[in-house]
């Protein structure tokens, strides 16, 4: 009787490691995403909410972030944006450095501009405001990622796949956009592709 007990407790031992071994993903991003700080006041006021619900309303910074965005593709100028949703990544946002300014395709295209200091790191958006810029974001350890896809790429992937946040990437090299949400990318794509994710995005955070 002892022995089966023991044997029977290293058995749900194993299966408990093997779990979190094979899981070990989708229990980092459940951890991550618990332990972000949500803004209760900011989820819950009437701009957020309108905001969220509202075609027009979200054109106020989706169209802006778009035109920058197709700027950007066209000069190759390397940028790397992420929008939250639920979570305001407040622990990221507190790496770079803070902004708090109205979204504007003139801002966005200072941040990223190539002599700016803040350039080379991730600029978040949150509550319909540039939030932060030049900041620092997990890497992904997706093997399935093409290799011709570079760091900017992995960071957007990596905080997609940790939070619930949506990345927009615009490559340095070839100036295609990515559009990364929830672990996944969209490679390449044209303009009204990302404004249709992004209002997607919005409408269903």
């Amino acid at each position: 009787m002892q022995l089966s007990s023991t044997i029977l407790d290293n058995f749900v031992n194993v299966g408990v490691i093997a779990i979190i071994i094979v899981f070990q993903q989708e229990i980092r991003r459940f951890l991550l995403l618990l332990g972000s700080r949500y803004n209760l006041m900011g989820r819950f006021s009437l701009d957020s909410f309108f905001m969220s619900k509202t075609p027009g309303m979200m054109s106020f910074y989706i169209k802006p972030l778009v035109r920058a965005c197709e700027d950007f593709s066209k000069s190759k100028t390397g940028a790397l944006i992420v929008i939250t949703r639920r979570s305001e990544l407040l622990d990221y946002v507190q790496t770079g450095e803070l902004i708090n300014a109205v979204i504007s395709k003139q801002l966005l295209k200072s941040v990223f501009f190539k002599n700016s200091p803040l350039h080379d790191g991730a600029l978040i958006i949150s509550q319909s405001k540039i939030k932060a810029a030049g900041c620092i974001l997990p890497v992904s350890q997706n093997m399935e990622l093409p290799k011709q896809l570079g760091l900017r790429h992995r960071a957007a992937l990596g905080i997609t796949e940790a939070t619930d946040a949506m990345a927009i990437v615009v490559s340095e090299e070839t100036g295609r956009i990515s559009f990364f949400n929830a672990g996944k990318g969209l490679y390449n794509i044209k303009s009204e592709e990302l404004e249709k994710r992004l209002e997607e995005g919005v409408v269903n955070n």
